[in-house]
């Protein structure tokens, strides 16, 4: 089915990675950048030149596109999703993506900072990729596969079933969002307008890896009231809501609830900002378990450790306040078995060893599953993400597109 095609995810990658779509935690617009609508402009205007007729951006950066049924069933409507834009955590102006063709188990030098070298040593997965082709960015930047390598898989489907009429599929939509990265993806996707049953966000890493669960996750801000006055004339008087603040910092676990102290299926409680003055404080948390309850059970044990220590400064007080970011989807996708069955069929006909793991993180998917469209993550082939040693195959990349194609067929064979 692949043998005479001539991929061009890679083509389509190496270009979009040169638009600079980096989203903005601090920006209350939709999206947070404008910027980030260039390439969704971009994404548009291929589709439709593909002949995909409806493509389109709305007025919040997001656009919908439909590849029409040509199957004599009625197959469920499915979605592939990917995002726009890149993390704040890296730069992503001014990418220059490189070409590493044939690559052979050896350092790599990223030109632009000599100090930046990806290592086999540090990076195994590269093990795999021996004779493979090699994208990174140049050293001061990330590189971006953390969309736009979904992204561009998912262009590159559209474009290999625009052209290869006789492979049956039911009706697919195309889904790309802005603002995935500060945890805005969804909030002004329209379901009703995407019109799908079931979806796929194309997010992950290693090829062959398929994630069916994610963190359930609360935000919890800390607000310290300590009492001011003047410094000169303080002495019995003044209540430090900083100095409150950094002995709740103190008094965290060093050597477990934390992110550096975690792995596989344990949560954490993780404190992401700090601001204030000597009267009034916050601390904003982001809280993280695989079980739902186990959100509760943490914020109860930050509560009462905020509680022990402000009950040491008899005049402070504090609020506390929990704010409901993204549940397990795999709560959803249980509900929805052959979702995840078909795609692990669609990894194992593209050649590929299936890799289930859980997302220690969200994605747009989990919001997704929850507003009503169940929705697994497939890989995309990214590793090293929001860092300047980015890097991806083009080898994966292609068989990121070949899974989607087959995971059409499926659908269309199992209805």
């Amino acid at each position: 089915m692949f043998e005479n095609y001539q991929f061009t995810a890679a083509e389509k990658f190496l270009r979009y990675v040169q638009t600079d779509t980096q989203s903005d935690p601090l920006s209350s617009a939709q999206p947070t950048t404008e910027k980030q609508k260039n390439l969704s402009r971009i994404l548009t205007d291929e589709l439709k030149k593909m002949g995909i007729a409806d493509a389109h951006m709305d007025e919040f950066g997001y656009v919908y596109a439909t590849l029409p049924s040509n199957s004599d069933k009625k197959v469920p409507v499915i979605c592939f999703c990917a995002h726009v834009d890149t993390a704040p955590d890296c730069s992503g102006t001014n990418v220059k993506p490189i070409v590493h063709k044939n690559y052979q188990g050896q350092d790599i030098i990223l030109p632009d900072d000599s100090t930046q070298v990806l290592r086999l040593s540090e990076y195994p997965y590269l093990q795999t990729q021996m004779g493979n082709d090699i994208i990174t960015a140049s050293g001061t930047t990330l590189l971006g596969s953390d969309d736009k390598a979904g992204v561009a898989e998912i262009m590159d489907m559209a474009n290999f079933l625009m052209t290869n009429k006789k492979i049956k599929h039911g009706t697919i939509k195309i889904l790309f969002t802005p603002d995935e990265e500060v945890g805005k993806g969804t909030a002004k996707v329209d379901l009703k307008k995407l019109g799908a049953d079931f979806g796929y966000t194309l997010d992950g890493g290693e090829a062959g890896s398929l994630e069916d669960e994610t963190f359930s996750a609360d935000g919890v801000q800390v607000i310290i009231h300590g009492v001011i006055a003047h410094p000169g004339y303080a002495k019995g008087k003044m209540i430090n809501a900083m100095k409150i603040a950094g002995h709740i910092l103190d008094a965290l676990p060093k050597d477990r609830l934390s992110p550096e102290s975690t792995e596989g299926k344990r949560g954490f409680i993780h404190p992401v900002r700090i601001e204030g003055i000597a009267e009034k404080c916050t601390i904003e948390f982001i809280i993280r378990d695989f079980e739902t309850p186990g959100l509760k059970k943490k914020e109860d044990f930050l509560r009462t450790m905020v509680e022990e220590t402000v009950r040491t400064y008899p005049k402070a007080s504090f609020e506390f306040q929990v704010t409901e970011q993204y549940r397990n989807m795999k709560e959803i996708l249980d509900l929805h078995p052959q979702v995840t069955e078909y795609a692990k069929e669609a990894i194992e006909r593209a050649g590929l060893k299936v890799k289930i793991e859980s997302i220690r993180g969200g994605t747009d998917g989990s919001r997704l599953s929850f507003m009503g469209l169940p929705c697994p993550n497939l890989f995309a082939g990214e590793h090293a993400i929001h860092s300047r040693l980015e890097f991806i195959s083009i080898q994966d990349m292609n068989k990121a597109v070949e899974t989607m194609v087959h995971l059409a067929q499926i659908w269309d064979e199992r209805s």
